[in-house]
């Protein structure tokens, strides 16, 4: 997905939760649905948190889309992640992040 299409669907409304912000558009008829994934290094600071959590989204959006989500969807994170470990992203707030992106998509 290209910076512009990313730009048009950030400037639409998000359906939100805590974390996440889920922007979405439908795509033209016949054209494939992308992905964008927005997880800023002030939010999430290891490079190995910021890997998991797009390697997660990925996953999520690619198993919505072949059940039935056809559009173009950016998730970006809204707030930090590891407030209460440090800055590291552990096995309890990967199942919340999980979760939440789940009853987005």
């Amino acid at each position: 997905m290209n910076s512009a299409r990313i730009s048009e669907l950030l400037k639409t409304r998000p359906k939100t939760s805590l974390y996440w912000g889920l922007y979405f558009a439908f795509s033209e008829q016949g054209a494939k649905p992308d992905l964008g994934i927005a997880v800023a290094k002030k939010l999430a600071k290891r490079a190995v948190d910021r890997n998991q959590l797009k390697r997660m989204i990925r996953e999520m959006v690619r198993a919505a889309q072949a059940t039935g989500l056809n559009g173009d969807v950016v998730v970006k994170l809204k707030k930090p992640i590891g407030r209460e470990t440090r800055g590291r992203l552990r096995r309890k707030e990967k199942e919340v992040l999980r979760t939440q992106v789940a009853g987005l998509i």
